[in-house]
């Protein structure tokens, strides 16, 4: 009889992606935690915790082993080679920092106010689902504006992410997540 691995706290950070999901579903400025899931990685990738971040304590990543392995709704076939690829790899990290870049801008000019706050989730990178019941608690424009936007790329990210969970391999997000390919080109520029 084989034996079962026995589980890491690692293994439950899954419940952190969980957890906030379900809280800026329901109050949006809980969204400015997900700095916190742009920053970390990149701290340690900078200060020499390499891929460590990715490899072992992302919630996103653990949810969908969790979703793939344990719930077993993974076909677990092999994906396209080229969602692996250098220029795809690349190309949708300039194509995040396209929509994160405009995500910055709106924000500032909902700040300035050249522009007045957008109360809809930007889902799928094409699609403004209105999202006010999720304002219960009245901040600064600017400030919810930008837990508007946050989520909306964060949950985007997540959908496609459980999409390719489903149709391919668990964690097959993971070969071209805009983070994991930022943390990697501060590897490889540290290793010069």
């Amino acid at each position: 009889m084989a034996r079962q691995k026995s589980k890491k706290w690692s293994d439950y950070l899954w419940l952190v992606s969980a957890t906030y999901f379900t809280l800026g579903f329901f109050n949006i400025v809980f969204a400015w935690l997900g700095v916190i899931c742009f920053m970390i990685p990149l701290f340690m990738a900078v200060y020499g915790g390499g891929k460590g971040y990715c490899n072992n304590y992302c919630g996103r990543g653990q949810l969908f082993l969790l979703i793939g392995n344990t719930l077993g709704w993974s076909r677990r076939k092999v994906a396209p080679r080229w969602l692996s690829s250098k220029w795809f790899r690349h190309g949708f990290l300039l194509f995040f920092m396209f929509f994160f870049i405009q995500m910055i801008i709106l924000t500032v000019m909902v700040a300035k106010g050249a522009e007045n706050l957008h109360q809809t989730i930007h889902l799928l990178w094409t699609f403004d689902v209105p999202w006010h019941w999720a304002y219960p608690v009245e901040i600064e424009p600017w400030k919810a504006q930008f837990a508007f936007s946050l989520y909306g790329i964060m949950l985007t990210s997540l959908i496609v992410g459980v999409l390719l969970t489903i149709f391919y391999r668990p964690r097959t997000w993971c070969v071209f997540c805009p983070m994991g390919n930022m943390t990697q080109l501060i590897c490889k520029l540290k290793a010069r």
